[in-house]
């Protein structure tokens, strides 16, 4: 087995309680509600109305620039909106209820909500004074509470999963970048979130490392009821995973359908045309 080729025979779900995340019933778990972001004169989300619903695959797709990434960074509390609402679960993510109105939300607040997403950068991350197994452990141990050999377990169950069990010793510096990347993926899962975002996972890998990683979210979107929000250029990937793909253009979804819709059949030119570059 290659370092960066993910393992025959794999099976997630039979990785025990690792895969175990919050149950999924179809509801609607994300909702941007007429959300706007500006850097400077620039505004990156124009009046931003979209929704995922709990157990989907979304993958967004356009051109740079056209407000992606800045969906996620918005997820993670990264960045704020200037106007607009974000529910995750049906709590409202930086904001809160206080004597009927909507306020800014404390700390304590958006922490609670924001512990149901796990993110993937497209660096990876990773602490590079922490061994393997301990930059999987770090946040369920501090954030989650759970017992040392818990969260041990669950990390073990993880890498098994990414291929990278016998690496576990090792620190960042000492694997490759696709090993890197598996091993955030692990360490985003540890957490148990209800929603893993995806961040353009393979555009900081050598192209001969991206397969190994885009196999392992295959399996994870194929074996897991996790729900994935994914920004990618990989666009036979994005047809693989998704139950919804989303075009963007100037900070607006400009269409939307399932992989085969988008990919055979657009209805917009500006999709066509960006379709026709990439792919």
């Amino acid at each position: 087995m290659s370092a960066d080729t993910n393992p025959a025979d794999t099976n997630p779900a039979e990785n025990g309680p690792a895969l175990v995340n919050p149950p999924v019933d179809g509801s609607e778990l994300i909702r941007f509600d007429k959300v706007t972001k500006r850097f400077g004169d620039n505004t990156v989300l124009d009046r931003l109305d979209f929704s995922v619903d709990s157990g989907k695959h979304v993958t967004l797709i356009g051109p740079s620039g056209s407000g992606k990434t800045t969906i996620l960074r918005l997820l993670m509390t990264l960045a704020e909106p200037d106007e607009g609402t974000i529910r995750v679960g049906g709590e409202y993510l930086t904001h809160e209820e206080r004597g009927g109105k909507l306020v800014r939300a404390g700390e304590k607040h958006v922490r609670e909500v924001r512990k149901n997403i796990g993110m993937v950068f497209q660096q990876f991350n990773l602490f590079p004074n922490m061994k393997v197994l301990r930059n999987i452990t770090e946040a369920p141990v501090t954030v989650l509470g759970l017992s040392r050999d818990e969260a041990e377990q669950r990390a073990r169950d993880l890498l098994e999963l990414v291929g990278l069990t016998e690496h576990l010793d090792k620190y960042p510096t000492q694997l490759s970048g696709g090993q890197q990347q598996r091993v955030a993926i692990a360490r985003a899962l540890a957490m148990r979130p209800q929603v893993l975002l995806l961040d353009e996972v393979t555009s900081a890998l050598d192209p001969e490392l991206v397969a190994g990683v885009l196999d392992v979210l295959r399996d994870i979107a194929r074996t897991t009821d996790i729900t994935m929000l994914c920004v990618t250029h990989e666009m036979n990937f994005a047809r693989d995973i998704s139950d919804q793909v989303l075009m963007f253009d100037s900070g607006r979804v400009i269409e939307s359908g399932p992989p085969e819709k988008i990919f055979s059949e657009p209805e917009q030119e500006r999709t066509r045309e960006f379709l026709s570059a990439v792919l």
